[in-house]
């Protein structure tokens, strides 16, 4: 029997309430789906990052931090250095990219979805929760032109910031949910 080929879910938020929407989605998710998870949070780069010990306490998936030209496996979440964006490259692996000029200030997410729409294609699914600004909307709007799948976490009404710049952007969205709603759309997804 064929290996199904291995999706992959990009996740983007900001600030503490977007590290809470992280783990609140991901809690949900197993290493046995067949999906490799990356995960970009804004967060200050002169920090030390705690962010892999504090999702390795609150997840089931092992966390990882990425390594250059590293393939990325299913059932693992990738997150990036805090220097450094990001994305995936040919062939399924990490590809990261300097940060330390800030070229891409407030675009990591949108770095991270690029690259899924173009190397997954339908096989790609950007996520975007909690946070500030409108870093994610035009990379979710690559992932679908691509023929992946885009999904939101449901903003409190009135509520701005990257959630609703992604739905108010030109592309239509694929799912918006609560955290557990989008969890259950990717198990379904992935195990199709």
């Amino acid at each position: 029997m064929d290996t199904p080929l291995p999706w992959y879910v990009a996740i983007g938020a900001s600030g503490p309430a977007g590290m809470r929407d992280i783990i609140n989605l991901l809690k949900e998710l197993s290493p046995d789906c067949n999906a490799s998870f990356l995960v970009v949070l804004h967060r200050p780069i002169e920090y030390e990052s705690r962010l892999q010990s504090v999702l390795q306490r609150e997840l089931r998936l092992p966390v990882r931090i990425a390594e250059e030209g590293e393939p990325l496996l299913t059932g693992v979440c990738y997150i990036g250095h805090p220097t450094a964006h990001l994305t995936v490259s040919a062939c399924g692996q990490a590809a990261l990219i300097n940060g330390e000029a800030d070229v891409f200030r407030n675009r990591t997410v949108d770095l991270l979805f690029g690259s899924v729409a173009e190397y997954a294609r339908k096989r790609g699914i950007g996520v975007v929760l909690s946070g500030w600004l409108d870093d994610g909307s035009r990379g979710l709007a690559a992932i679908h032109r691509c023929g992946g799948v885009t999904m939101v976490l449901r903003p409190e009404p009135g509520e701005p910031g990257m959630q609703q710049s992604a739905i108010e952007y030109h592309e239509p969205i694929s799912f918006i949910g609560t955290s557990s709603e989008l969890a259950n759309a990717i198990l379904r997804i992935a195990s199709g």
